[in-house]
């Protein structure tokens, strides 16, 4: 999934973003309100956690604008303030979770599987498409009870299209959901990915759940 995290805080920043793309996300990161803005307008993101006391345009008028526009992404509050009423204004402007500084890792990394499930409808951090079985929280795959090694990117790649199971999705918008502007690669980086993916998921197996529809893009393809 692609997060945006905006955070002045330079040190925290860098660390959280790390981190964060460690976990296995595609991350943009900024440290004012103005360039998050510039982000949102430019990339669909699957998440994102703003601070909110940023110099300049702040972490309220970063989320005004997204909902302004009609988007309903997903939106994580970080503060080193703790009052129930700052709390209370965050929520009821439009912001789905609040995590309050200093925080643990470990805890920001649930909260965002937290708020995606909810965007996605899923009452738990399991994905499924026939035999195929996904732990977002243990970060495993397995198809057939066969356990799957896959890189940070593949599992990136294989929770979006898992996520949007039965959709045909261009290579463009996979593109667009799994690297992030600092991405420097070839042109052909989905259709490469595709492929290590299917050798590791469909490689011996009577239904290939990973479909190509040509002229169009890539579809996961299970009708359980």
């Amino acid at each position: 999934m692609r997060l945006l995290f905006a955070e002045d805080e330079a040190d925290l920043n860098r660390i959280v973003t790390e981190k964060l793309k460690r976990s296995g996300y595609s991350v943009d990161s900024c440290t004012d309100g103005e360039a998050a803005i510039a982000m949102l307008d430019a990339a669909e993101y699957d998440g994102v956690i703003l601070d909110i006391m940023m110099p300049g345009t702040d972490g309220y008028a970063v989320l005004k604008h997204l909902r302004d526009v009609g988007r309903q992404t997903p939106v994580l509050f970080l503060t080193a303030r703790d009052a129930i009423a700052d709390r209370i204004r965050g929520l009821d402007a439009g912001a789905n979770d609040y995590l309050i500084k200093p925080f643990s890792m470990d805890e920001l990394l649930a909260r965002i599987r937290a708020m995606t499930r909810a965007v996605y409808g899923l009452p738990e951090s399991r994905l499924t498409a026939g035999d195929l079985v996904m732990d977002l929280a243990a970060r495993t795959v397995t198809r057939g009870g066969r356990p799957i090694a896959l890189s940070a990117r593949e599992f990136a790649l294989l929770e979006y299209m898992m996520h949007n199971r039965n959709i045909v999705l261009s290579r463009e918008k996979i593109e667009d959901h799994i690297w992030n502007f600092d991405y420097e690669g070839g042109t052909n980086v989905v259709d490469v990915y595709i492929s290590y993916l299917r050798k590791k998921i469909d490689a011996g197996a009577e239904h290939k759940l990973i479909q190509t529809v040509r002229g169009s893009g890539y579809v996961l393809r299970a009708d359980d």
